[in-house]
């Protein structure tokens, strides 16, 4: 479980008694749960697009909007390899903070699941926090907090309110930067351990 890591103390040297989880020991619990995130959120797209659209007459459709299209994302892996280690970072958490309202605007009128997507994207924030930290500590990375994004700037900076997209759109969206921050972290740890396993 992520939560662990969550809780995981963010150690120095110095510290008696502080049982630190190493970094590459971190990633790889965050990963795995980023992997589940976005197994989750393809099932979900999945299931809609089976079950529901068809009972719509609707077909998937392209030209999806996102309202995390403003958050300036690497394209493709040799872009995301290129970019420094905190604007990686940053991005990661971006996306993970323009998640946390629709997901819990969804819960509030749809099923069980979203409330579980909804959970995994504040654990999995909380993770990746607590790893810049980490980092940071070890000299890995700049002032964390410098380059996080507050969700208050991010909500006044995109330009497709989430509140008007509809249910598919939103399905497309979540499981689109899912994706996209699963593989962004597998690629940030290749660039931090890359002696374990990349």
């Amino acid at each position: 479980m992520l939560c662990s890591v969550c809780t995981a103390p963010v150690c120095t040297n110095a510290q008696v008694g502080c049982h630190a989880v190493s970094l590459n020991n971190l990633f790889d619990r965050i990963i795995q749960h980023s992997a589940k995130m976005h197994r989750v959120s393809n099932d979900l797209h999945q299931q809609f697009e089976l079950h529901v659209l068809p009972s719509r007459n609707q077909v998937g459709r392209g030209g999806h909007i996102c309202h995390t299209s403003t958050i300036m994302t690497p394209n493709g892996k040799e872009n995301a390899q290129r970019m420094a280690r905190e604007g990686l970072t940053q991005v990661i958490l971006q996306l993970l903070m323009a998640w946390t309202d629709p997901l819990m605007n969804l819960h509030h009128s749809s099923t069980n699941v979203s409330v579980d997507m909804s959970s995994m994207v504040g654990e999995l924030r909380r993770g990746v926090q607590r790893l810049a930290e980490k980092m940071h500590t070890l000299g890995l990375l700049t002032d964390p907090d410098s380059s996080v994004v507050s969700p208050e700037a991010l909500m006044t900076s995109h330009p497709v309110p989430w509140r008007l997209m509809n249910l598919y759109d939103i399905l497309y969206c979540f499981r689109r930067d899912s994706n996209k921050v699963h593989n962004y972290l597998r690629i940030l740890k290749c660039r931090i351990v890359p002696e374990h396993g990349c």
